[in-house]
């Protein structure tokens, strides 16, 4: 949630945290090492039944919400531009170059890599129709499978709906 809303003009949400006495964070949501950290050790205290821990992911959504959204109708043109943290796959992938473990030309083949996988899961999923296009579920489909023994509610609901 924006922050200028969500936050009702206190300070940080791991702020609040503090005032519950939770263990609080503030990170840099952009940066994959410092999530990775930090959910690692509230992991840990969990698994050491330590408590709670509150983390505060700093981000920023660059794009729109959806292809039918228009972020100009609610945010200044140049806000992203002086957003500081930057993508966080180009930092990412910036420092494992840096380091030496990454390549320019193996991150190109990774992205094709990622985008047949993500095309080809695309494609299975169509072929089972669309919401304009194909099969569409029965009726009896919403109530298979989602539960071992199917609570009364439920066996009403799909005895009324005669599936």
């Amino acid at each position: 949630t924006f922050q200028g809303i969500a936050r009702g003009g206190s300070g940080t949400f791991a702020a609040r945290g503090l005032g519950f006495g939770i263990p609080s964070l503030r990170v840099d949501g952009n940066d994959y090492l410092a999530v990775h950290a930090v959910a690692k050790w509230a992991i840990e205290r969990a698994r050491r039944n330590l408590g709670p821990t509150l983390v505060e992911y700093v981000t920023y959504r660059v794009g729109a919400h959806s292809s039918s959204d228009d972020p100009s109708a609610y945010r200044p043109k140049a806000e992203s531009d002086a957003w500081p943290l930057g993508d966080p796959i180009i930092r990412l992938k910036n420092h494992l170059i840096h380091k030496q473990v990454w390549t320019e030309q193996r991150h190109i083949q990774a992205e094709a890599e990622i985008l047949e996988t993500v095309i080809a899961a695309q494609k299975e999923a169509e072929s089972h129709g669309t919401l304009h296009a194909g099969g569409k579920p029965s009726t009896r489909d919403m109530f298979e499978g989602v539960y071992a023994e199917t609570p009364p509610h439920l066996r009403r609901q799909r005895q009324q709906a005669g599936v």
